[in-house]
């Protein structure tokens, strides 16, 4: 038999929630001397508490842990729910990551703000592409909903042309569609000569653009806030319109971001 002292030191925890614990009759002790009041516990005892602390750090709250208990969750039950709560830990810890990224982001964008940068706008005619193409949706156009959706689907066109045998022409191309809801279909392409049909991806053909506006930008898409708005800039200041969200082609990309090379293309037409 083991000290409430003791038994928090071997299981790691408090003994106030060992009390909290016998109060609610989480985890009762072995023992309970009628006369001190004082409590022991058992070894084998420390089975029950390691699953009262898993369940609970899990993200359920003690009546729930108790109710599972109750359920005699197995082993290999309670491994299934620990690798669930892993994914969706994982899951927020990446969106926040995301999130934190767009915020520097869009400082550095406000820190430039005034300052043109030194990239030069081109016009330029773009002709028309036939492409191996898959889509998805995002929540929005900011960075953190399209980053998420477009690298993925890149990673399976790859993979899915690369399977059927089919020689890609050129660098990757993303391109959006803003809908009425707020979302926006995203699309990663493959220049590719390929037939529709038979395919376990899109085939098809975007369109000349008789007039685009166009910047290289240098570094991670995360970070393209001041090019995008430097290029905005340069379309009004030079009577333009803008009409579609941009291509995003990319011309470089090695395993270090800071190195990708993108060239962001807007169809424009005179005001």
């Amino acid at each position: 038999m083991f000290s409430i002292g003791d038994f928090a030191r071997l299981g790691l925890v408090s003994v106030r929630m060992l009390r909290h614990y016998d109060a609610i009759g989480l985890l009762r002790p072995a023992h309970v001397d009628p006369v001190t009041g004082y409590r022991s516990y058992q070894a084998e005892q420390l089975a029950r508490l390691n699953r009262i602390v898993a369940i609970k750090d899990l993200g359920f709250t003690l009546e729930q842990v108790r109710a599972i208990l109750d359920e005699k969750v197995s082993t290999e039950e309670l491994h299934g729910m620990v690798r669930l709560r892993r994914a969706q830990l994982e899951a927020r810890i990446n969106a926040d990551l995301a999130r934190l990224r767009s915020v520097e982001a869009r400082l550095r964008t406000i820190e430039t703000e005034g300052h043109m940068g030194t990239a030069e706008v081109v016009l330029k005619r773009l002709d028309r592409i036939r492409v191996a193409q898959l889509s998805a949706r995002a929540a929005s156009y900011e960075g953190e909903d399209i980053g998420p959706v477009i690298s993925p689907l890149f990673e399976e066109l790859c993979r899915r042309v690369d399977a059927a045998g089919v020689r890609i022409l050129g660098p990757g191309i993303a391109h959006y569609l803003q809908e009425d809801d707020g979302t926006v279909m995203v699309h990663a392409c493959l220049p590719a000569n390929v037939s529709p049909g038979g395919h376990d991806f899109d085939v098809a053909d975007l369109p000349a653009v008789e007039t685009a506006a166009t910047i290289i930008h240098r570094g991670p898409m995360e970070e393209a806030g001041p090019t995008f708005q430097e290029l905005a800039h340069w379309i009004e200041e030079h009577g333009y319109r803008a009409l579609d969200l941009p291509r995003e082609v990319s011309l470089h990309v090695p395993e270090d971001r800071a190195e990708w090379v993108t060239e962001l293309q807007i169809e424009v037409v005179p005001c």
